[in-house]
């Protein structure tokens, strides 16, 4: 397959933008109308490792879209890719920022992460459009289930990032329900044990660095 200038220009374009730039989100942040609580040191240390691991997933959820649209040629599923993608930018913009209200900063490892996701993206849209809407189905289901687990282990106190991460909640769970209603296959149970391990690794490595 090959690939017009414009097409490799704008993908390079969206992996800077992801990994360097601060991003715009289309909506308001859901914690703008949130009062803050007070957080311990201890609270807001583990509150912004948290949202440090949710910002990696959204730096990876950038880069699955935007190599999944790369490689498809059904017009319509690119498109589809690239709304889901200029949503989740919201998720970007939210997480970043409340990455930076807790004082803490984004992982270390995001020009990794992002190049990681982004092969795993290309890997998928080559194996099909019914494979690659599967792959975001299952993915946007185990994110869902991760933040969850977010929920329960934010601090109470902290209502702002617990509005941002049920608002993404929302989206994630929305997103896989439309890749099935487009056709998406449900991926082997071996693909699913894989892609798990691999999140494993991620979020316990973006925890702490």
């Amino acid at each position: 397959m090959t690939y017009s200038i414009d097409s490799v220009l704008a993908t390079a374009d969206s992996a800077l933008r992801t990994m360097f730039a601060h991003p715009a989100a289309n909506r308001p942040p859901p914690h703008a109308a949130v009062a803050p609580g007070a957080l311990s040191d201890a609270q807001r240390r583990e509150a912004g490792a948290l949202m440090r691991v949710n910002h990696v997933g959204e730096v990876c959820a950038q880069a699955l879209y935007t190599a999944q649209a790369a490689v498809t040629r059904d017009a319509d599923l690119k498109a589809q890719l690239l709304d889901a993608a200029r949503e989740e930018t919201d998720h970007l913009a939210w997480t970043r920022g409340r990455i930076e209200e807790l004082g803490t900063r984004p992982s270390l490892l995001n020009p990794l992460w992002y190049a990681g996701a982004f092969g795993l993206g290309l890997v998928a849209g080559r194996l099909g459009d019914r494979v690659s809407l599967g792959f975001v189905a299952e993915t946007e289901r185990q994110v869902e289930a991760h933040l969850a687990g977010h929920l329960d282990r934010l601090p109470a106190e902290d209502a702002a990032s617990r509005a941002i991460v049920a608002q993404m909640k929302d989206d994630e769970a929305r997103h896989a329900a439309q890749a099935h209603s487009t056709g998406a296959i449900e991926l082997p149970r071996p693909a699913k044990a894989l892609m798990r391990m691999a999140a494993r690794v991620m979020t316990t490595v973006a925890h702490r660095v």
